[in-house]
């Protein structure tokens, strides 16, 4: 998304995915997530596995995400740090934790698949277009400016610390 749609700009034989990407995600959420999936007879996809990946990866580029496509929501696992909590901030849009180890549990929430953009990209790293139903999800960091990362972390210290001593 940075180099093809953000930072770069947009080669003519992408316009239209970028535009579609622009409507599809707008107010919207990305999940963080390494799917498993299947296809039909017909060409219909499912997921049979929708674990959520490490979004800290996503962290260096998550602001820019986030601004360019108004996206109100990010999703993943493990938290993001000090860029993504100010993005929040400024958009405004909250990171949710979804639960890592239960892929399975996850898949059944996704009721459809609504497209697959980039599929050239191989299954994990290609634009599934999900539509989902009560996702099992947390809300990690908001746009207030909490993150339960940080306060976890810090409370956490603050026990080792006196483990220690």
């Amino acid at each position: 998304m940075i180099e093809h749609f953000i930072r770069n700009e947009v080669a003519a034989d992408e316009v239209e995915l970028h535009e579609e990407l622009k409507r599809l995600l707008n107010g919207s959420v990305i999940y963080h997530c390494g799917p498993v999936v299947k296809q039909d007879e017909d060409g219909n996809w499912s997921f049979v596995a929708a674990g959520p990946t490490t979004s800290i990866r996503e962290e260096v580029y998550q602001p820019e995400v986030i601004k360019h496509f108004n996206l109100k929501g990010v999703m993943g696992k493990g938290g993001m740090e000090a860029g993504t909590l100010k993005a929040c901030g400024e958009q405004p849009a909250v990171y949710l934790h979804a639960i890592g180890g239960a892929a399975s549990l996850i898949a059944q929430s996704v009721k459809e698949v609504l497209a697959v953009h980039k599929m050239d990209f191989g299954v994990p790293e290609a634009f599934w277009v999900i539509r989902v139903e009560d996702f099992p999800a947390v809300v990690t960091m908001d746009s207030h400016g909490v993150s339960l990362h940080t306060t976890v972390a810090a409370a956490s210290a603050e026990k080792l610390k006196g483990l220690l001593a």
